[in-house]
């Protein structure tokens, strides 16, 4: 296999592509969680039908191409190629990726929507295009182009899910009752997560954990006019703040809870230390209002705090009107959604506890407090790079990108690479994706960098290739 030759075979495919993926931008299939009836809207099943149907019309001798879905669960989409060249059937390559989407959010650009796909030079604009919805069509790409260019790979299975966006809760089932058909993966290839530039192929070595819920205080069963009551009824935001104080600093953002925070290993600071030598203030990437700075100036630690810190943000919340609207009244009800970001090595479900158990206790002024609709997902933390792979991610970053590869932690969370590093401990793991530090995966004015995405699907060409002749 040849860069020239790869390259130009995967740009082609690409150009073919584009127009599918604006299809599949135009479908509000957003994930479970923020849709419940999702059957009923027929969304997830569209976009699920489009994907498939585009799998199987590629030219890939003995692809097989499967829509699994269960009573009660969103569907997946399973793929098995058989080896070819030099590859071996008894070993196995698994690639992931996920198509359901994150709400629509607001503040989009005029122009821009996250439904309405929208191509203006290299960006295709668009909720879903990069997280995570062109992951199946490089997936095959990639398979495709090491065929077409006389290479070599092992037997390849390609998982595309339909929950990741809300946790991957109905992933485990398939993976147990599919395990004799995804075999013993020697190595997993997710394409759902960021790189910090262009220049070069960036491989994720952590991922953070995540647990999420609702706080709920009530302290009334009415509105009250706050000039009659105010002072002598407590405000439930005053005892909602009151209440995350307790786990997390408000001076600082600090979690102040044990169970969060975990020692950072020796490797991973140093890690952030040399990509922060290469690359300086990932802080700057980010559009902060003027005047405005991140947490911490510092180059190193600008890394860790994104990957290796717990962290709440609150996402949501609910009994607060519209400031144009919003009365003289003490609301009876102030309701945030939480959401918790873990270290990758932090145990999800103490971590759940501790924050379910700090929040409820003891109520002020004996107000009705409840942390519910809690969810939690596992952090991953790569185990050691085997130097056949070192070498190979160096030699596939260079055919596409003209650079070798680097790593770096991801903010993010993938719950399916905690699953599938317990139950596969002996597998190498290589996690990248197309996400840029401004391509605002589940925000406004998401945005596919197409370049990168053909690049990408150039590399994990030649990682099949490479893999197969180890």
């Amino acid at each position: 296999m040849t860069a020239i030759d790869t390259t130009g075979y995967c740009d082609e495919v690409w150009e073919t592509i584009v127009p599918v993926l604006h299809d599949y931008i135009a479908i509000p299939n957003v994930s479970p969680v923020f849709d419940p009836q999702w059957r009923e809207h027929g969304h997830m099943g569209e976009a699920v039908e489009l994907i498939a149907g585009w799998c199987r019309s590629r030219p890939i001798p003995g692809l097989s191409v499967e829509i699994v879905e269960f009573d009660g669960r969103t569907p997946v989409i399973l793929m098995e190629i058989p080896a070819t060249g030099d590859g071996s059937d008894a070993d196995t390559v698994l690639l992931y990726g996920h198509l359901d989407k994150q709400p629509e959010m607001e503040g989009w650009r005029d122009g821009l929507g996250p439904w309405a796909p929208v191509l203006e030079g290299d960006r295709l604009y668009g909720r879903g295009g990069a997280d995570d919805g062109y992951s199946a069509f490089a997936s095959l790409t990639a398979i495709e182009a090491v065929h077409a260019a006389g290479g070599s790979h092992a037997r390849c299975v390609v998982l595309i899910e339909a929950s990741e966006e809300s946790g991957s809760p109905d992933l485990p089932a398939y993976v147990e009752a599919l395990a004799d058909r995804i075999g013993t993966p020697s190595l997993v290839v997710c394409l759902d997560s960021g790189c910090i530039d262009d220049g070069r192929l960036w491989v994720t070595t952590s991922l953070r954990g995540l647990v999420s819920g609702t706080l709920t205080v009530d302290i009334v069963t009415d509105g009250l006019h706050s000039g009659d009551v105010s002072g002598l009824v407590p405000s439930t935001f005053r005892i909602a703040r009151s209440l995350i104080d307790r786990v997390e600093d408000p001076a600082t953002g600090a979690i102040r809870l044990s169970e969060l925070n975990v020692q950072i290993p020796p490797d991973r600071v140093a890690e952030a230390a040399a990509t922060a030598a290469e690359i300086g203030r990932i802080a700057d990437h980010y559009p902060v209002v003027d005047g405005a700075g991140p947490t911490t100036d510092d180059p190193t630690d600008q890394l860790l705090v994104r990957t290796w810190h717990p962290t709440l943000s609150v996402v949501g919340a609910d009994g607060l009107p519209p400031t144009a609207r919003a009365g003289n009244v003490l609301r009876p009800r102030t309701a945030f959604k939480l959401s918790f970001r873990l270290p990758p090595t932090c145990d999800p479900a103490v971590a759940a506890s501790a924050i379910t158990a700090a929040l409820e206790a003891d109520p002020p002024y004996g107000a009705r407090v409840a942390f519910g609709d809690v969810e939690h997902g596992p952090g991953w933390n790569a185990p050691a790079t085997a130097p056949w792979l070192a070498d190979a991610l160096d030699t596939a970053s260079t055919a596409a990108f003209g650079q070798p590869a680097r790593t770096f932690g991801e903010g993010g969370s993938i719950p399916f690479m905690g699953m599938l590093g317990a139950r596969f401990p002996e597998a190498q793991f290589v996690i990248t994706g197309v996400l840029l530090p401004d391509s605002n995966a589940h925000g406004p004015n998401e945005y596919l960098h197409l370049p990168t995405a053909r690049r990408i699907t150039v590399a994990v060409a030649h990682l099949l290739a490479l893999h197969a002749t180890r």
